[in-house]
């Protein structure tokens, strides 16, 4: 769906003037007299490679609802309704005058994104005008000139946040499709006699030896109403000790699993947990991008149950940071005791996993997060970070817009995932965040 951006802000700051820039011709009248433009204008805009509607309206005025300026403001303020981004114009060289600050109020109050534009800022005395617009409260203001094409850079940058990225395309969640639950783990940690002891029946060959699952078998299970296909999986083992060729396949099948479920239960035997192949399983899981539930099968066989349980969960903290409060659910498969804890974790994580976060609600946090702790300084110049979105659930996937954020330290990027996880109570789930940067849309040596 194509974005809707407004322009609004007083008579005779140059708004038609930057709608002619945007739509790529003079569809609006242009003239130093203020109030010009009536009605409101639409044409199709591009801006690099963003493309959207925009809505030229005529300018702002206090004035009584019957007369003709109050019927214009009607038309603005319908413009804003329609509008998903609004570019709020002031003129640099006049400054801020006492007319722009009702409707910076007006603007703010609509809840809808605002880009603070100040045009006409060619030359020192416009600079200065556009340092003024600070005091209007909505954010950082983009220096442009409209006329002269200058500072057009920098509103694509200010725009990028609130377009779509192309590969960020949302899956759907169907509400009556079966919830894909993978069990993976080492060879040996109970995954099939978990599974039969969770359907009611010996579905599935069970014994001691390690490693009789081969292939991944799916099965169509309820839990409380709710329809779930599990996947059961063969043990997985360190590649250098998987030589057999079937075997090698059953891990490869194995692995498919993990990638196509949306939840996987990585299944430790709880007398010998957190062996170094339990963590790089887990590891697996977080890089697929999948929901974790920690499962402690063969729980029976362990004295001291709470203190064990204690220690492990604090291991498990530990141990496993990219997946930090993941759920860890002690169970036995062979006593069929745990299940229904394991399943609401299942759906906990499930849910978290699908979390969205409201961009205004991430920005209030990153502003927090950045004045507690700014960002390094780079060859004396510090990075900036602007601006957050969510792009994309299954999982939380943020990006992260500013400048110089190829420099960014890894350390920052886990300073921000863990705040965030923290702070939207998203636990056990992946984390994603992308860095990026606004290029300069015109400049031909990056095309």
């Amino acid at each position: 769906m194509t974005a809707t951006v407004a322009i609004v802000g007083r008579p005779n700051v140059g708004k038609s003037t930057l709608f002619n820039r945007l739509v790529g011709k003079k569809l609006a009248l242009v003239d130093d007299r203020p109030g010009v433009t009536r009605d409101r204008r639409e044409g199709e805009a591009r801006l690099g490679d963003l493309e959207f509607r925009i809505i030229d309206t005529a300018g702002l005025e206090e004035a009584t609802e019957e007369s003709l300026l109050g019927r214009m403001r009607a038309q603005t303020e319908a413009a804003i309704a329609d509008a998903d981004v609004i570019l709020f114009v002031i003129d640099a060289r006049a400054g801020i005058l006492p007319a722009d600050r009702p409707f910076a109020e007006m603007v703010r109050r609509s809840g809808k994104p605002v880009i603070l534009i100040a045009n006409k800022a060619e030359g020192s005395g416009g600079m200065a005008g556009a340092y003024e617009a600070f005091g209007l409260g909505l954010g950082e203001p983009v220096p442009l000139s409209a006329e002269h094409g200058e500072g057009m850079a920098d509103l694509f940058e200010a725009l990028m946040p609130h377009f779509p990225d192309p590969d960020d395309v949302e899956e759907e969640d169907d509400p009556n499709k079966p919830l894909q639950v993978a069990i993976v783990g080492r060879p040996n940690a109970g995954k099939s006699t978990l599974i039969n002891r969770m359907v009611g029946e010996e579905r599935l060959l069970t014994g001691p030896e390690a490693g009789i699952t081969r292939d991944s078998i799916s099965l169509d299970w309820e839990w409380r109403g709710r329809p779930i296909k599990l996947f059961d999986t063969a043990g997985l083992r360190k590649r250098a000790r998987v030589e057999d060729k079937l075997e090698k396949l059953s891990v490869a099948d194995a692995l498919r699993a993990v990638r196509f479920a949306e939840v996987v239960v990585v299944l430790l035997d709880a007398t010998i947990p957190f062996e170094k192949q339990d963590l790089s399983i887990v590891d697996l899981v977080e890089q697929e991008g999948r929901a974790l539930v920690i499962g402690l099968n063969k729980w029976d066989l362990v004295a001291d149950q709470q203190g064990i349980l204690k220690d492990l969960k604090e291991k498990a903290t530990r141990l496993l940071p990219q997946v930090r409060g993941a759920p860890v659910v002690p169970l036995s498969g062979l006593a069929g005791s745990g299940i229904d804890p394991l399943m609401k974790a299942v759906f906990q994580v499930y849910e978290t996993w699908n979390s969205r976060i409201p961009t205004a609600k991430l920005n209030q946090w990153l502003s927090e997060a950045l004045e507690a702790n700014p960002p390094p300084a780079v060859s004396g110049r510090r990075i900036k970070i602007r601006y957050m979105t969510q792009v994309k659930s299954r999982p939380p996937h943020f990006a992260v817009f500013g400048n110089q954020l190829d420099a960014l330290p890894k350390s920052y990027t886990r300073y921000l995932v863990n705040g965030l996880r923290e702070a939207f109570n998203l636990p056990g789930t992946p984390i994603r965040v992308s860095l990026r940067m606004g290029q300069n849309p015109f400049d031909k040596e990056r095309k």
